[in-house]
């Protein structure tokens, strides 16, 4: 049995993803990157591991997210590929008229607008993380509420307040402002969501299109508080995919199948060793960050491609 691995490693969680020829998702787990991406893939190949098929053999790998060309080199990727493109061909796969794409992950959101199944345009968030799951996990955590609980219990809100949404630290401060005066901590929250959606329309989506249908990934999406309020600003159904929180890890391993029945050659994914093996950190030669290396069963610690952070120049290359 042919299986295709994909893997997206971002700042906040790793996502890892088995697709069978066919398409059909075998299996997908993920966990905290906690800012070592080589353990994480590490650790989260383990897990992968023992969930593929008895009779099933890994015939390509993909790898995408922030960290996709050291996790590429790790991996011995046959394909590396960035978030949009990878997002983006989970997408079609799941909802094939899909016309625009909305994914908030950790630490970023992107919006995505496809026409006739191709990415036509795309956007990022810059410098300001409002909306994103670490702001909203820290919010949670200053109200000390769950966050699995921050969406339930802001739909029951009755009269939302108005917060500043603009960037994180009104927002923060808005928050404890509205929380002296009184107001509930339901309205509160779902006043925050609002906000937040708010934000995200007038700067990630500005200039954008945005057409129906409408497709919303990443951790983020499990907040219903941010659909309710994504379906009240827009107007119109947002769809939730069943793995929203995996979509990257998917299409990754949707673009490792595409590769591999393209290009028809073995794949050079190194095994589920890569498990094994111990990572430093040293300097990138291109940009001078601290940037993780690993060591390989030869003893050659490196990162072929660059560092991640620059993602030009020479790469850091050491020997342990």
């Amino acid at each position: 049995m042919n299986i295709y691995l994909g893997v997206d490693v971002g700042s906040v969680t790793t996502k890892f993803a088995l697709v069978s020829d066919e398409g059909e998702l075998i299996a997908y787990n993920y966990l905290r990157t906690q800012g070592r991406p080589i353990l994480a893939v590490q650790q989260g190949l383990q897990g992968i591991k023992g969930r593929l098929p008895l009779t099933g053999e890994i015939r390509g790998v993909c790898a995408t997210g922030s960290a996709r060309f050291l996790a590429g080199v790790a991996l011995g990727a046959d394909v590396v590929k960035n978030e949009i493109t990878a997002h983006a061909m989970a997408a079609l796969h799941y909802t094939p008229d899909v016309s625009t794409i909305v994914e908030i992950g950790g630490q970023d959101s992107k919006l995505i607008v496809v026409r006739d199944c191709m990415v036509v345009d795309f956007a990022m968030n810059t410098v300001c993380a409002a909306g994103t799951g670490s702001f909203l996990e820290q919010q949670a955590l200053r109200l000390n509420i769950r966050i699995e609980d921050f969406g339930e219990m802001a739909l029951q809100s009755k009269t939302p307040v108005r917060i500043d949404g603009r960037c994180t630290v009104f927002a923060e401060s808005d928050m404890i402002h509205k929380q002296q005066m009184g107001h509930r901590t339901e309205d509160i929250l779902y006043g925050l969501c609002q906000a937040l959606v708010h934000n995200y329309l007038n700067s990630v989506g500005r200039g954008k299109v945005i057409q129906s249908p409408i497709v919303f990934q990443g951790g983020v999406a499990f907040n219903q508080g941010i659909v309710c309020a994504f379906k009240e600003s827009l107007n119109t159904e947002v769809v939730v995919p069943r793995y929203h929180e995996a979509m990257g890890a998917i299409g990754a391993a949707l673009l490792a199948r595409e590769e591999m029945a393209r290009c028809e050659k073995p794949t050079s994914f190194v095994g589920f060793e890569v498990g094994e093996m111990r990572s430093e950190y040293s300097s990138c030669r291109s940009c001078g960050e601290d940037t993780e290396l690993f060591q390989t069963a030869t003893g050659t610690c490196c990162q072929e491609n660059h560092c991640d952070m620059c993602e030009g120049g020479n790469s850091a290359q050491s020997r342990i």
